[in-house]
């Protein structure tokens, strides 16, 4: 039960992390990072939060996942759908600063960015699941053998240049955030030794099947007891 509730509590420490990463991203000002570019471009088309089109955004890329046999878990679920709700509320509050400056939008923007690190590596560290962009970044990865840096900033800038195209926010920020995230995380992955291509998740259908198992074990110890039982009536 302690290791259950604490990767839960490593799981939403991330997912509250990764949401103010990006609050404080978008406050500095220059320029969004490639998904919110994205995000904010379908925000804009079509009148939702920018915390309901990253859930929108993170179904999609779940599904996508699934195809290339990145393994779904309940991580995988939650931080779809808990990254836009903290984004959603975090920003509400008004607790960040918004950047008046270059100077100050780029420290911003580059603490969005270690932040964000963080907590990607504190989500998947919990082995619950990866989250629907990093599974897509970590399939890759097994797929094609590339660095997850370079596969990482191919992926924001594929997410990029379709929220661009949707009208959303692009500046120096976004440069930096396209080509610094990737590289972030690798980084973060080599401070905690964690090699992205031994990273084993606990996969929904994993528990699925483990459920039939347990299932299907009583049941056959049923049928057994009740044989044995016939059996002692039957020699009576």
């Amino acid at each position: 039960m302690k290791r259950i509730l604490y990767l839960l509590a490593r799981l939403y420490a991330g997912f509250i992390l990764y949401g103010l990463g990006i609050v404080v991203m978008v406050n500095a000002k220059i320029g969004l990072s490639p998904w919110d570019v994205l995000h904010q471009g379908l925000s804009f088309k079509t009148g939702i939060t920018m915390g309901q089109a990253s859930i929108m955004v993170g179904l999609i890329i779940v599904i996508l996942d699934a195809v290339l046999g990145e393994g779904v878990g309940w991580g995988t679920v939650l931080n779809m759908i808990f990254i836009g709700v903290f984004l959603d509320i975090i920003k509400s509050m008004n607790i960040v600063p918004v950047a008046d400056n270059l100077f100050m939008g780029t420290i911003m923007m580059l603490i969005g960015i270690v932040i964000s690190a963080i907590a990607t590596v504190l989500y998947l560290g919990a082995g619950l699941g990866s989250g629907p962009r990093d599974g897509l970044m970590l399939a890759l990865n097994k797929k094609t053998s590339k660095p997850v840096g370079v596969l990482r900033t191919c992926i924001e800038l594929s997410a990029l240049v379709c929220g661009w195209l949707l009208g959303g926010s692009v500046g120096l920020g976004t440069i930096i955030s396209a080509f610094g995230l990737g590289y972030a995380i690798q980084i973060g992955f080599k401070i905690c030794k964690i090699n992205s291509k031994e990273i084993k998740h606990r996969i929904i259908t994993d528990d699925i099947k483990y459920i039939k198992d347990i299932i299907e074990q009583r049941k056959n110890l049923k049928e057994q007891e009740e044989c044995i039982a016939k059996s002692s009536e039957n020699m009576k």
